[in-house]
């Protein structure tokens, strides 16, 4: 079982997104059960009295004109101990890698990565809580979510 966890700022746009878009695909590839996948937040500002807001509707939006739904996703803070349990921790930008190891106590063992570093073009995946450009992103995670699974499946040969 190879574990995953998606974080960028919040856990509303860009890591829900990764999350539901790399469950799709492993889906279509008939390798689920190969695989635990969630997603999490560097930060506590969606996080209101211990219970996480539901992913922005625009991100949800353009989940759903692709056929994927995550209505029941909340955010959530990544914590420490993720770094024990998931085998890849993927973040979105370098403020989030920064934070990730911060919270993790660092990365010992180069668990923690940028997604679109897997991809021929390595850049942050711009966070359309301030771009409002859902489309680039949804691109962007696409491309870097595919570029993952495939290096995975080559590491697997």
């Amino acid at each position: 079982m190879i574990k995953i966890l998606f974080i960028c700022h919040g856990n509303i746009c860009r890591s829900p997104i990764a999350e539901f878009v790399m469950k799709d695909m492993v889906e279509k590839e008939g390798l689920s059960d190969r695989f635990e996948i969630s997603s999490a937040a560097t930060s506590t500002e969606e996080i209101r009295n211990g219970v996480g807001n539901p992913v922005y509707p625009p991100a949800r939006q353009i989940m759903e004109e692709h056929g994927i739904f995550c209505k029941k996703k909340r955010a959530q803070q990544m914590k420490k101990c993720d770094y024990e349990s998931y085998d890849l921790l993927i973040g979105m930008d370098q403020a989030n890698i920064r934070n990730m190891t911060r919270i993790a106590g660092g990365d010992p063992k180069y668990k923690i990565k940028r997604l679109l570093d897997y991809t021929d073009a390595p850049r942050d995946v711009a966070d359309p809580w301030y771009t409002r450009d859902f489309q680039t992103t949804w691109r962007d995670v696409n491309e870097g979510c595919r570029a993952l699974l495939e290096a995975m499946q080559e590491e697997r040969k």
